[in-house]
């Protein structure tokens, strides 16, 4: 048993046997003793004094003796106002050492049949662009929640929902057909997703070129400003086509067709390769050109069932009037369908799939309104988690020269993030990895992957979701401070001594005795140790893998301050040794499983 669940048995026995009542379990609050008073955890007794009609001093000295007697976690207590503050007793610290190094995945709940369904999306790309910067934080904190909820004992399904349909498609695949003289990503010597990239920028160029040229001549006609443009952008021969592009898709047609899966699948490819990269995948991937039609079947269901309106022009809507909100459009006045029709499809096709029971969608917080509106939607047809959807809302990433535009080519491609970041890894650590003895190129490469991907994840995580983040490679791939390198160097630093220890042929036992030696740093690192679990669970309420990523940060940088102190391998005794040994090996074990709910791999040397 925990040392707070100790406690918290025998607090809720003094308080019966004292003063004669039954109190619940939440009356009992414990927390860490503030550091500038003596003892390790404090019990507030400010909740229990309408129980034991006394004032809190006598009520947190009465429990206090009592625990001191009755409970063999409490060696000491002192008093101070209303706060119970308990000196824990070494064995205590022992026996909780114990039990994590016990558990190799302590801290974590296990996932079992009951286990409730967890459904995370996350990724969502347009298939006429790569993937970039955007996207990498998107799908970093996807998969770091899927960990995280994981962790919390619930079974996760990552699912991804493909934007491959309506305009945006047909523009670069108008431009292919216009300007790429058949070019295939193998002739072009580049990925797929980047050549049909190159050509959604091709055409915004061209198009933009017509506009111009319409918006004078609109202009010289007699037209304002604001009329020429708004014009000229919808007479462009080039969105004529592309639209006409979309009419003939939507009707299947088969060259069409034919076309958009090919360039599709090139992009699809280019798609994998970064998700490799990355660290990411999913359990289902679902397609808008599938599931816009199941939204359209299942919003035509709801007008039927009085739930939408079709106006004079055939177009349908949802009246939100009396939810607070406006009016939404879900069909067009041409039966095409809008973004939320194809999200209420996706979810269709979901819960047939799955029995979900919580949905989480990883989306940017310009999507905040969508995502109200659709919860409300979904929970009107009939779906039991609509009501309770979680819109993970996250932040822009911003760059020091502004933000990306995709249509001109100015964003951050993640490939060569990717590769730049593992690139500076290699020319930053090359000192420390060539002192390795015996190292070979390839392992050389494996750490620079390793670092350099962890700089990254880290640096993007470590950071509130919900806030702007300004991206610099140069500080994350620091190997002092707040960054991954900082936590993967510790850790491969506790792995070497633990190395040495085992070619000095010293073994660890499964446990410690109880009269184990530990001073005063070495409960504090057992103490923070016990911390991942709570770091963990609140990680999951909080829908925060920065709360993992500042838990793994605090520990390791107390175990340095630990290591700066005191020798591990050159210790006193044999005793402190073995104890030391033990703690270093748990507190790499639980910096390895805190930076994996990250995504981030850990090096063994370094």
């Amino acid at each position: 048993m925990k040392i707070e669940e100790q406690i918290t048995v025998a607090a809720l026995a003094a308080v019966k046997e004292l003063y004669g009542t039954e109190v619940p379990e939440k009356m009992i609050q414990l927390q860490k003793t503030r550091s500038d008073f003596e003892g390790n955890l404090t019990l507030v007794t400010f909740p229990l004094l309408k129980t034991s009609h006394k004032k809190p001093e006598d009520t947190a000295q009465d429990l206090g003796e009592y625990l001191k007697k009755n409970c063999k976690a409490v060696a000491d207590f002192n008093v101070v106002k209303g706060f119970l503050n308990l000196v824990i007793a070494q064995a205590a610290w022992t026996g909780l050492l114990n039990d994590i190094n016990a558990d190799e995945k302590f801290g974590e709940k296990r996932v079992t049949d009951e286990s409730p369904l967890v459904m995370i999306e996350y990724s969502s790309p347009n298939t006429n662009k790569p993937l970039h910067l955007g996207h990498v934080r998107n799908n970093l904190l996807g998969w770091s929640l899927a960990q995280i909820m994981e962790a919390n004992g619930n079974k996760v399904v990552k699912t991804n929902i493909v934007n491959d349909r309506g305009i945006h498609i047909c523009k670069s695949m108008l431009a292919w057909l216009k300007w790429g003289n058949g070019i295939t990503p193998e002739q072009a010597g580049k990925k797929g997703d980047h050549l049909i990239g190159d050509f959604y920028v091709l055409f915004d160029k061209h198009y933009k070129e017509e506009c111009k040229q319409l918006q004078e001549q609109y202009e010289k006609e007699g037209m304002t400003a604001d009329e020429a443009k708004e014009k000229a952008e919808h007479e462009a021969p080039l969105i004529k086509e592309a639209h006409d592009m979309l009419v003939k898709w939507e009707a299947n047609d088969p060259e069409m067709r034919a076309l958009w899966e090919k360039m599709n699948n090139w992009v699809y490819a280019g798609f994998d390769e970064t998700y490799k990269a990355l660290g990411v995948g999913f359990d289902k991937i679902y397609y808008e050109s599938s599931t816009y039609l199941a939204g359209k079947k299942k919003v035509e269901e709801g007008l039927a069932k009085g739930l939408f309106i079709r106006k004079e022009d055939n177009s349908v809507w949802a009246d939100l009037t009396d939810e607070g909100l406006d009016q939404k459009l879900l069909l067009r006045k041409d039966g095409t369908s809008v973004y939320m029709t194809q999200d209420i499809g996706t979810a269709e096709m979901r819960f047939n799939d799955y029995p979900i029971d919580k949905m989480i969608y990883v989306v940017g917080n310009e999507q905040n309104y969508h995502f109200q509106v659709l919860s409300i939607l979904l929970d009107r047809l009939g779906f039991k988690w609509g009501k309770d959807l979680v819109h993970f809302s996250y932040g822009m990433v911003e760059l020091p020269n502004g933000k990306m535009k995709s249509r001109e080519g100015t964003v951050v491609d993640a490939d060569d993030l990717v590769a730049s970041m593992i690139e500076n890894a290699k020319s930053l650590s090359e000192d420390k990895v060539n002192k390795l003895e015996g190292i070979t190129e390839e392992e050389k490469n494996e750490i620079a992957r390793i670092v350099g991907m962890g700089a990254l994840k880290y640096f993007i995580l470590k950071v509130d979701a919900r806030k702007n983040m300004l991206f610099n490679p140069e500080e994350s791939i620091d190997f002092n401070g707040n960054t991954g390198p900082f936590i993967q160097y510790t850790y491969a630093r506790i792995r070497s001594i633990l190395r040495k220890a085992e070619a000095q042929n010293i073994t660890l036992p499964a446990s410690l005795n109880d009269d184990a030696p530990l001073n005063e740093k070495e409960i504090a690192l057992i103490q923070k140790l016990n911390d991942f679990g709570a770091a963990v669970a609140q990680a999951g309420i909080d829908y925060s893998p920065s709360g993992i990523a500042n838990y793994c940060y605090e520990l390791t940088k107390e175990f340095n301050q630990f290591y700066h102190d005191y020798s591990i391998l050159n210790a006193d005794t044999e005793a402190e040794k073995i104890t030391r040994l033990m703690i270093a090996k748990n507190v790499a074990k639980v910096i390895k499983n805190g930076m994996a709910l990250l995504g981030i791999e850990v090096p063994e040397r370094m």
